[in-house]
């Protein structure tokens, strides 16, 4: 990986990759570019191509900073906390829950995800993120039962949203829009 700082584009990281078969262009949430392009192409010809994208980067980083500027900043250290907490916590809900309801995983991980509380792997592996613990109660298990679903149902279809539903009194609709008013915050050193 090189870094440019280029006099339009601003910092720039080009990546020269055996897997890319085109060039791709990437705003980070810091708003760096992220360049990646195939080793039979040449960074000059990435950086052309970025700098034909100029309209788009601008947007692209505008509607970031909008979209970051409300977001709830933590620190490092408040994270190493809500970390321990989320250990006593998360693996124990997990279990309880999936007694209680009759699910089976293959394994937990808490994780420090940024774009989305939590998930569910092909193989039932179940990853929840750390952030969860600065929910009230009700949505993390809200969260933590939505994952589990998914170890029956691989996807949102209608048996899977019926299942969930049914599992949180009917509360699936109200639970997600509550949710929606919280937003993962970022680390801020």
């Amino acid at each position: 990986m090189a870094v440019t700082e280029h006099k339009i584009l601003g910092r720039v990281e080009c990546v020269r990759s055996l897997r890319a078969r085109s060039i791709r262009l990437v705003v980070r949430p810091d708003g760096t570019l992220r360049l990646s392009y195939p080793i039979f192409s040449s960074r000059r010809r990435a950086l052309a191509f970025a700098e034909s994208k100029v309209e788009w980067i601008t947007k692209t980083r505008q509607r970031l900073r909008e979209r970051t500027a409300n977001y709830p900043t933590i620190s490092a250290k408040d994270v190493e906390l809500l970390r321990r907490e989320a250990r006593q916590y998360i693996p124990a809900t997990v279990e309880r829950l999936a007694s209680q309801h009759g699910f089976r995983y293959s394994s937990l991980r808490i994780s420090s995800a940024h774009t989305r509380w939590g998930s569910c792997s092909g193989r039932n592996g179940i990853s929840i993120s750390l952030f969860v613990m600065l929910l009230p109660e009700h949505l993390r298990e809200f969260i933590i039962i939505h994952e589990l679903c998914h170890t029956r149902h691989h996807n949102h279809s209608a048996a899977f949203h019926s299942l969930v539903d049914s599992l949180v009194a009917g509360n699936e609709k109200a639970f997600n829009r509550e949710l929606k008013a919280f937003k993962i915050p970022r680390i801020v050193e």
